[in-house]
């Protein structure tokens, strides 16, 4: 592969909403990585999670640009909800490999517990021959049931998995909805302009 292509991190997620633990393991991964750009893509309509109980589209969308508007590696996609129907990863990866053709190199920026669950996606094979995988490692997880469980992935399709120890950041975005309806401080926790926008747009009460 040429060495004028260029390496973006795909990097999905619920963003409800977006905290600093994203935010710092998507700057970990560009990093070490040596990423061009992180493309932070609001999910859909994800088939694992019911939807009753998310925020809007919209309101996702605008606290992830929000979040990230100050790093100018960062950038914010609307490819999935602007879709309708269930939105599968592969279908996903695919419409990106169709718009940047041969010229980019796609890295799936992942928790550790979801690669160990790859077998379960839709069509891993393909997906696996789009892009590349990135393992993140979160707060307490199992390290050695990891690396066995990406040790056989990598030897069944023969593909390099990318592990990465991102800062230990125990922070979720379920944590921040109940804190907020607590009435409770998330100073910190988030970027000032996303919790301005949650107040702002009364969500979480």
């Amino acid at each position: 592969m040429s060495s004028n292509v260029l390496k973006y991190g795909i990097m999905g997620g619920t963003f409800d909403p977006i905290h600093i633990g994203h935010l710092v393991l998507a700057e970990e991964v560009r990093t070490k990585l040596g990423l061009d750009k992180v493309i932070f893509i609001p999910s859909g309509n994800p088939p694992h999670k019911n939807f009753k109980n998310v925020s809007a589209a919209n309101h996702r969308y605008y606290m992830t640009l929000l979040a990230t508007v100050s790093n100018p590696y960062f950038e914010v996609s609307p490819i999935e909800i602007e879709r309708t129907g269930k939105a599968y990863t592969v279908d996903t990866i695919k419409l990106l490999r169709e718009k940047y053709k041969d010229e980019v190199e796609l890295y799936f920026i992942t928790g550790a517990d979801a690669i160990l669950d790859l077998p379960n996606w839709k069509n891993p094979e393909e997906l696996l021959e789009l892009c590349k995988f990135v393992a993140a490692t979160r707060p307490g997880f199992n390290f050695t049931k990891m690396e066995e469980g990406i040790k056989n992935i990598e030897e069944k399709h023969n593909k390099k998995i990318y592990t990465i120890f991102a800062p230990a950041l125990k922070i979720s975005s379920t944590d921040i909805r109940n804190r907020i309806k607590a009435n409770c401080s998330v100073k910190y926790l988030l970027s000032e302009s996303v919790e301005h926008y949650i107040y702002k747009n009364n969500l979480y009460i």
